[in-house]
């Protein structure tokens, strides 16, 4: 379960005004409160530069926020209990791969950097990539590979450990409709298995397709938080794309 209250994240950048320079305070998440339950996929959509990320970054412990708390897995992360990210699966298209490692030996490092006994890594690793489709190319350097194979090894990567909780980052932006097929399938799995799943994107049909709770960000805020059911019985508008962009210019 993924719980945050009032969770707020401030940067300072520098702004020039002539021959002077100030210093601008930034909230690039301003006091988001949101629930995310085991067994369900939630939904958050912005546009870029709405806060998506950073507000996904926290949840993943990658950076603390300035105030407010993140509870993931009853623990407080947002203090730097970072004992928690064990627990998590943060999938973003920036996620790192070593280019000299093939995907065997890219998800056997993760895996021993997780401390897992060597059948369950086994046993999870060759699940996975027969899931994926890895086989294929699973001896193949990942600085050889094309996008969508990086991707599918950075998916094996994110769930080698079996994590309770799923936090996918635009998780199918860029790839082949076989490849975002994949991922789709495995984000409905993670949901069958009962985990907290939390995910971003752009692709409506994909909303659509997983949704069970949805949250709208805008500048920072959230500006709608319920069930998707419910936002489409709220529609005003013929599909959902549009009704996303009326919210956010009506925020």
């Amino acid at each position: 379960m993924i719980e945050l209250k009032n969770l707020t994240k401030s940067f300072t950048t520098k702004t020039s005004k002539g021959f002077k320079s100030e210093m601008t305070t930034v909230n690039a998440v301003n006091q988001v409160s949101l629930e995310c339950r085991p067994g369900r996929i939630f939904s958050l959509l912005g546009p870029n530069g709405a806060g998506k990320t950073t507000t996904l970054r926290i949840i993943a412990g990658i950076i603390n926020p300035s105030s407010g708390t993140a509870i993931v897995d009853g623990i407080d992360i947002s203090n730097g209990n970072h004992e928690v990210k064990k627990r998590i699966g943060f999938l973003t298209g920036s996620t790192g791969l070593y280019e000299r490692l093939n995907p065997d030996e890219t998800i056997d490092f993760f895996g021993k950097l997780y401390r897992l006994p060597e059948h369950q890594l086994t046993e999870q690793k060759e699940y996975l990539f027969e899931k994926l489709g890895i086989n294929e190319f699973r001896k193949k350097r990942v600085g050889q590979m094309s996008t969508g194979m990086k991707q599918k090894v950075s998916i094996a990567r994110t769930l080698i450990h079996d994590p309770e909780v799923l936090i996918f980052d635009e998780p199918t932006s860029g790839l082949d409709v076989i490849t975002a097929d994949s991922i789709i399938d495995l984000i409905r799995e993670s949901k069958e298995n009962n985990k907290t799943v939390i995910f971003s994107s752009h692709i409506m049909s994909e909303v659509d397709l997983l949704c069970d709770d949805l949250a709208i960000i805008s500048k920072g805020s959230i500006i709608y938080n319920d069930t998707f059911e419910n936002f489409k019985k709220e529609m005003k508008a013929d599909n959902l794309t549009q009704e996303f962009i009326n919210r956010v210019k009506e925020a």
